[in-house]
Order: C-alpha cells, then structure tokens, then sequence
C-alpha cells in the first residue's frame, strides 16, 4: 500500500525531529532551566518565519497550495501575542540570523516553486502539536498565567492538524511533487536546527543533526 504524503513526510524526517528533542535548548526547556530570553528568543525566531511563510501561503496562485493553506493555520498572531506580553515585563530577545537566512529561503522557495511551501508548512504547524507537550513545562519554569506569554505553544489542535493532513494528501498525490515537498520539509528541519543551535548556545547542546 502506497504511503500518502502526510505518511512520507512524518517518516521521512523523522530523525530530524529526533535530533531536536536532544539539543540544549529542548532539555534545558525539559529540565525547567531554559533562560525566559531563550524561550522569548524562539518566540522571536519564529515571528520572523511565519511572517514570511504564512504572508507567501496567502499570496500564492498555485492551486495545490490554494488547496492546503487556510486562515485558521495562521500563528503569527498568536506569537505577536505572546512577544507584546513579554515585552511588557522588559523581556527584549536578540537578533536570530538563523531565523533571517530561514525566511530568505522561503521568499525564494515562493519564488521559484511555491509548492514546496507545503513542506515548511507542514514542518511549523506540526511543531505545535509538540508545543502543546510542552506547554506545562513552559507554564511551570516562567510562572505564566491566564495563558500569557504562551498563545503560540498553546495552539496545537489535533482536529485542525487531522483537517490539515487531509487536505495535504488530496492536494499531493503525486510522487514526484510529493518528493520535492519532502526535500523542503528537511530544509525546513534544517533551519529550524540552526535557529535551535543559536538558541543552545552555552547550554552543552549537541548539534541538531539526524543520525
């Protein structure tokens, strides 16, 4: 039986996903030790993504995109959200380059084969499937409350990702299309280990590469 894209994807960058869960970053967030300006950092990183991602998914024409992309997958608001409190409390996070270099490719993806913005797509609105095991430990380590400071890792819902992979599979049947998406979405793992790697900087982190 022939596998469906959501299928490929999951397991074709499986030890992508692997490799992250062991970088300083992930175990200091684990361990209740991650800095708050680490975890505003990410926050950064990934406002600087989605800005990109999610502005090329509205304005793409192509019609496999068209297919997948919905409002409801936004994030950026939430990560505003979430930016905008710690703000407020006089948290100020760095420049991430990484996360620059990250959404130069995606201009140039959108530019040149904007179906393979499906494969950073599915990269980003997975991750926060796995933000949603970590909420607690990020509510506990920075004692957040009323749902302040965590709209983004708040976010995952699994009816939304069930719709998301449905209208993914119908939109990439084929294989060859479904190999170039698959390519993307370890670009995108790529990038989202060199944001990761900024991130553990100090923290004795191993480099985010799949074995």
């Amino acid at each position: 039986m022939t596998d469906t894209t959501t299928q490929r994807l999951r397991k074709g960058t499986r030890a992508w996903h692997e490799a992250l869960e062991a970088t300083g970053f992930a175990t200091a967030m684990l361990a209740g030790t991650l800095p708050l300006d680490r975890y505003v950092g990410q926050l950064a990183a990934y406002r600087v993504v989605l800005r990109a991602l999610e502005t090329e998914l509205a304005r793409a024409t192509c019609p496999s995109v068209g297919s997948v992309w919905s409002p409801d997958l936004r994030k950026l608001p939430l990560v505003e959200r979430d930016l905008c409190h710690f703000a407020g409390l006089g948290t100020t996070p760095a420049p991430c380059p990484a996360a620059e270099r990250f959404a130069a490719e995606i201009r140039r993806t959108a530019a040149l084969e904007p179906r393979e913005l499906l494969g950073f797509l599915y990269v980003l609105e997975g991750s926060t499937l796995g933000a949603l095991f970590l909420l607690r430990y990020v509510t506990r380590a920075y004692r957040l409350t009323d749902g302040n400071g965590v709209s983004y890792y708040g976010s995952g819902d699994r009816a939304r990702w069930a719709a998301f992979a449905e209208r993914l599979d119908r939109a990439l049947g084929e294989g060859a299309v479904q190999d170039r998406v698959l390519a993307a979405a370890e670009r995108a793992y790529r990038h989202v280990a060199l944001i990761s790697a900024e991130l553990s900087a100090g923290l004795n982190s191993p480099a985010a590469e799949p074995v």
